[in-house]
């Protein structure tokens, strides 16, 4: 019986195949047919017309199935790499002494005493060291001043601001006698940052109070400059742009013992050119002047915490430059941006190297120390021209296109003004 129900179902399989052949399609020339299983109830041309798909369809639809496949595993592996940056970060900032998760960074201007504060004990030391410092030197120079003016009230003011700053400064011994003995104190970071922060921030508050009117009793030449922290946000900025110049000369007093390199003095970019004419002196790469992005180094050595007198003087012709330091000439040269005429309608920056027009600023690149009588003419000052300013002859002629004036700029960050005279305040 068994044998027999084999033979008649073999039959019956062999049926279905012909009739496949003779009902379905007639696909002509050689053909191969494919015998399919399909339940008894449903219509079997209907079954194999639905179950047959040409190869080239069949082939296209499984690249498609296999391109998915692959665009999916790629962006759940993105996404896995981010949760995992996401998550190392999050454990890096708790576990941090006084670190808070979620917090915000500062705003950049006079408010932030403290410049870009790291979140490691160590490095708000040495930003705590670096800020108080700057303070000590603003109030010696307030102290001077009151000296010089016998202003009681001053005088007083002063004792106030010493004695917060001594507090400061036992402040920060503290925390470092914390971190050598490994004390639990610094659980409680955050609010000694806090504290200390709030502290400063009031100090410089009223020191630059006191600042104002101080500066209500100088001329509007007699000033200097001061960018006390290596930051992107301590700059001025001048009022007017530069003309057309097919000439220059640009001079000023320095005083900075930055390392490595003072960092940038001054840039002036243009629409489509960031680098119009820059002095930077970056990294360990001597001072340079750059126009239209175009460079020549300078022989001047001023990084000794010393005033220095320095002028540069170029024209277009053939590119020719000179360098004079103190009123001596240093070096000179040639094929610097020739024929390319500084153009106009720029933005001229103190303190800064700008990236892009106006901004792009890089605290690596960021001046730091004293910059006084910053003056541009456009034409090429004579060797005892130059002399004249390095010595305040009386002879010595201010910028015919920046003459340095405080109305002339504006400052922002936190940079201070300090009243200076050339040749009676060098070092």
């Amino acid at each position: 019986m068994q044998a027999t129900k084999s033979g008649i179902s073999w039959r019956l399989f062999l049926f279905s195949c012909l009739f496949l052949e003779s009902s379905c399609q007639d696909f002509g020339g050689q053909t191969q047919f494919i015998c399919t299983s399909v339940p008894k109830d449903m219509d079997i041309c209907a079954a194999t017309l639905q179950n047959s798909v040409p190869g080239e369809d069949l082939k296209t639809t499984v690249m498609q199935l296999r391109e998915t496949v692959l665009q999916q595993k790629e962006t759940i592996m993105n996404q896995k790499e981010t949760i995992r940056e996401l998550t190392s970060k999050l454990a890096r900032c708790e576990s941090q002494s006084g670190a808070e998760p979620g917090g915000r960074r500062k705003e950049a201007g006079a408010k932030n005493t403290m410049g870009d504060v790291s979140r490691g004990p160590a490095d708000t030391l040495t930003q705590l060291s670096q800020t108080l410092q700057s303070l000590k030197q603003r109030l010696e120079n307030l102290e001077q001043f009151s000296r010089s003016n016998n202003s009681v009230q001053a005088n007083s003011l002063k004792d106030l601001l010493q004695s917060k700053i001594d507090d400061l400064e036992k402040q920060v011994l503290s925390r470092v006698n914390s971190i050598e003995e490994g004390k639990p104190g610094l659980r409680n970071e955050t609010e000694q940052r806090g504290r200390v922060e709030s502290t400063l921030t009031s100090l410089h508050q009223r020191i630059t109070d006191l600042e104002k009117g101080q500066r209500e009793n100088r001329p509007l030449d007699k000033f200097q400059l001061t960018f006390p922290l290596r930051t992107n946000y301590m700059y001025a900025k001048v009022k007017k742009s530069l003309p057309e110049m097919y000439a220059l000369t640009v001079c000023m007093w320095l005083k900075s013992n930055a390392s490595p390199g003072v960092g940038t003095p001054f840039s002036y970019a243009v629409p489509g050119q960031a680098n119009e004419l820059v002095l930077i002196e970056w990294g360990n790469n001597p001072m340079e002047i750059l126009i239209n992005d175009k460079v020549a180094k300078l022989p001047f050595l001023i990084n000794d915490g010393k005033w220095h007198h320095i002028c540069v003087t170029w024209t277009t012709r053939d590119g020719v430059w000179e360098a004079f330091q103190d009123g001596v000439k240093r070096g000179s040269g040639e094929n610097l941006a020739p024929y390319h005429p500084i153009k106009p309608q720029g933005l001229l920056i103190l303190g800064q190297e700008q990236d892009t027009l106006g901004g792009g600023f890089d605290a690596t690149q960021a001046f730091v120390g004293d910059l006084a009588n910053f003056h541009i003419w456009d034409r090429k000052l004579s060797v005892g021209e130059i002399y004249n300013l390095a010595t305040c002859s009386s002879k010595a002629q201010v910028g015919n296109v920046f003459a340095w004036m405080e109305t002339s700029l504006d400052i922002y960050g936190g940079a201070s003004k300090w009243t200076f005279e050339a040749c009676r305040q060098l070092n």
